[in-house]
């Protein structure tokens, strides 16, 4: 079974691309305390889209990952709202923020984060356990599935130890996809490789994102992978400008 439609049978139909996954408006976000206090976010508005990737690109402390934290729910904002589809998450609580990351988010990051003690398939079936809407089985073939898409079906049983630096990456990916997210985060998300394997794992990334219909929304350096985005978004001094 392909990984779309594992993901389809695990879930039930995608709605169709266009759909609004994350959305913010007049989002403000202060860091520290007392005369360090930093305005880090001024007034920031961004929507995502099922089968949209968006690229957000700007100088070192514009207030990039900070943005992307906040729509993962792994922050809080100080002004502003945030909505996940049509539901406002801006005063959810704890509870409710953990559900909707499990179930509805997906994070890829700079560094993998892959758990050193398990294989590649178990760092993979991880996020379904935690949902808990599958059989032991389903995750086994689901997480499968899911390698298979990024190439390393032969690779499964390995530790990350044993995996190269993009396939560790590569994996990572799989993971992100494991509960059928609809808004994939994305930090930096091959600043860690060379050229082929920052290529490879921004492919696989956005290929299997848009066959899914999930919103995607990255941070990156990288020009040359900012162009390749459906829309590239420039932060400054933390907004966005034109």
């Amino acid at each position: 079974m392909s990984a779309d439609r594992s993901a389809e049978s695990a879930v039930g139909h995608h709605p169709s691309n266009g759909e609004l996954v994350v959305g913010c408006r007049d989002v403000e976000r202060y860091l520290g305390e007392g005369e360090g206090r930093v305005h880090v976010l001024r007034g920031v508005a961004l929507e995502a889209r099922r089968g949209q990737v968006s690229a957000i690109v700007g100088p070192s402390g514009c207030g990039k990952s900070t943005l992307l934290y906040l729509l993962g729910l792994l922050d809080r904002p100080d002004g502003g709202s945030i909505r996940i589809g049509q539901q406002d998450v801006l005063n959810a609580s704890d509870e409710e923020r953990t559900a909707i990351r499990c179930q509805k988010i997906g994070f890829v990051f700079q560094f993998h984060f892959l758990l050193p003690e398990f294989s590649a398939l178990e760092n993979v079936i991880l996020p379904m356990r935690k949902l808990g809407h599958l059989s032991t089985d389903a995750m086994r073939d689901r997480a499968h599935s899911l390698l298979d898409g990024v190439g390393l079906s032969d690779k499964d049983h390995r530790l990350p130890s044993q995996l190269s630096g993009g396939e560790q990456q590569r994996v990572a990916v799989a993971r992100s996809l494991a509960n059928s997210p609809s808004l994939i985060l994305a930090d930096e998300p091959t600043g860690n490789l060379d050229v082929t394997n920052s290529n490879l794992v921004f492919d696989l990334l956005t290929r299997l994102a848009k066959e899914n219909g999930q919103a995607v929304v990255l941070v990156t350096h990288n020009p040359d992978i900012a162009e390749r985005c459906d829309r590239r978004l420039l932060m400054s001094d933390g907004r966005f400008v034109d």
